[in-house]
């Protein structure tokens, strides 16, 4: 049986993409609903579900109802003990989870500045005192576990855990907003915007228009730091391939890049793709094969 995830929109919901990758970057079987956090309608989408006011919400297979990401994390940690969510070290483990509780709970000054926001990246952003406060703090302890459990791997603890899914939100700030950090601690950020499961995350954002948009802050903006395949959906095929390289359904809609056509099952698997088609292994095996 699979963990339920109820989720707001993705390009802003910072605590949305939290619950996400707990579940997708460890393996764990799940599925997604899509709230209105930005339509209004989120008290009504999450009624059913008691106890539930903002998003993530996760439903446990056990029917289980978890409404924070600090609780869903340890209990996805409790009830797959296999799947090492946190290090497997009693020293590394308590740092984790001392980050993952701070960066829960704290850090307010640079969350009220700067929305979570993966449209776009801001030119001239100013840094308040107090946010910079916060900066310097976040790449204190990111070099503490760095440099105490890193080890060779790329992540906080050497292998990705619940303290790099934290502290991903932030690592996107930092990009979004053009913060000026310490080379490991932008070495750390530059892992989490190459990510796949973060570009993936992205790239769905990408589907959805805003009118107006949110936390429209006056400021010009540049292309979020990514290398991303020139595509476009086209209204007909026919296309290279006959089922959806995601579902293995039937094609019905279609986009072209370097002049070929390929399809999809449906608008969705189609526009994630356009977003940035090389976050997407699957249709990366259908386009170089």
């Amino acid at each position: 049986m699979a963990y339920h995830l109820y989720i707001g929109d993705r390009t802003f919901s910072s605590w949305s993409l939290r619950g996400w990758l707990m579940l997708e970057k460890f393996g764990l079987p799940y599925k997604t609903t899509m709230v209105g956090l930005y339509g209004g309608t989120m008290a009504a989408d999450l009624a059913h579900l008691p106890g539930a006011k903002t998003v993530p919400v996760m439903q446990t297979p056990s029917g289980g109802i978890v409404t924070d990401s600090l609780a869903m994390g340890e209990t996805l940690h409790e009830e797959n003990p296999t799947a090492r969510l946190y290090p497997k070290d009693p020293g590394a483990r308590a740092m984790a989870r001392s980050l993952v509780a701070e960066m829960h709970s704290g850090y307010g000054a640079l969350r009220d500045a700067c929305p979570h926001n993966m449209a776009h990246v801001l030119d001239g952003f100013a840094v308040s005192d107090a946010v910079q406060k916060d900066v310097e703090r976040i790449a204190k302890v990111w070099a503490l576990a760095r440099e105490t459990y890193g080890g060779s791997g790329p992540w906080l603890f050497g292998e990705y855990s619940l303290a790099d899914v934290f502290h991903a939100p932030i690592a996107n700030r930092f990009t979004t907003y053009g913060i000026k950090l310490p080379p490991a601690a932008q070495a750390y950020v530059d892992e989490h915007t190459q990510d796949l499961s973060n570009r993936q995350w992205r790239a769905m954002g990408e589907t959805v228009t805003y009118d107006p948009f949110p936390y429209d802050m006056g400021l010009p903006t540049k292309d979020w730091p990514i290398d991303v395949i020139s595509a476009k959906p086209v209204a007909a095929g026919p296309s290279e391939n006959a089922t959806c390289p995601y579902s293995g359904d039937p094609v019905t809609h279609y986009l072209e890049t370097g002049g070929r056509i390929f399809g999809f099952c449906n608008a969705f698997c189609r526009d994630k793709t356009v977003a940035d088609p090389a976050a997407w292994p699957k249709f990366m095996s259908l386009l170089n094969g």
